[in-house]
């Protein structure tokens, strides 16, 4: 395994690209710590991202996702796949680009539309809405992702493809 940088790999993405997935096997051949932001947030409010938004609100889903994610990117050798509107917040933004390396999952609209009926119950953001403005949510945060530092086309990829496609593309030290 070729030495790479010590700085903390992010994963961002449209919700459903894979970053979990992906994140737990490239941190699994790396030997790093993989955090899904998330998952985080769900066990420190013992509630699903869903019931966080229904008795909490986004904004302080929002705020005690950029206080982790804050706290982490200071971090070394891990690997983090915040929700797919963390880097909606400009501090999120600013942290991950600034000490960690960003890798963007890019997934085509009509391929993530194949995965809906699998994010459907558990992603807040996408109930009650209609496949139109799911399609407007996807375009309006596809200049939040072009931030990055590496980006991975993964239309018709297997997880397993992406991970050392990824790997292939990390900096020497």
């Amino acid at each position: 395994m070729k030495n790479i940088t010590d700085k903390n790999l992010v994963f961002i993405g449209f919700m459903g690209a894979g970053k979990t997935t992906v994140g737990q096997l490239v941190a699994k051949k790396l030997n790093r710590e993989f955090i899904d932001i998330d998952e985080g947030i769900e066990k420190e409010f013992h509630l699903s991202v869903s019931q966080i938004f229904k008795e909490y609100g986004e904004a302080a889903f929002r705020e005690r996702e950029k206080r982790l994610i804050a706290e982490l990117s200071k971090q070394k050798n891990l690997v983090l796949s915040p929700g797919g509107g963390a880097f909606l917040q400009e501090e999120v933004r600013n942290a991950c680009l600034s000490s960690c390396l960003v890798i963007y999952l890019d997934i085509s609209f009509a391929n993530w539309k194949d995965r809906v009926s699998l994010l459907m119950d558990t992603r807040p953001i996408l109930q009650n809405k209609t496949f139109k403005e799911m399609e407007e949510l996807y375009n309006s945060r596809q200049a939040m992702y072009a931030n990055h530092h590496i980006k991975i086309n993964i239309d018709d990829k297997a997880p397993e493809e992406i991970a050392n496609l990824i790997i292939e593309k990390l900096p020497l030290k």
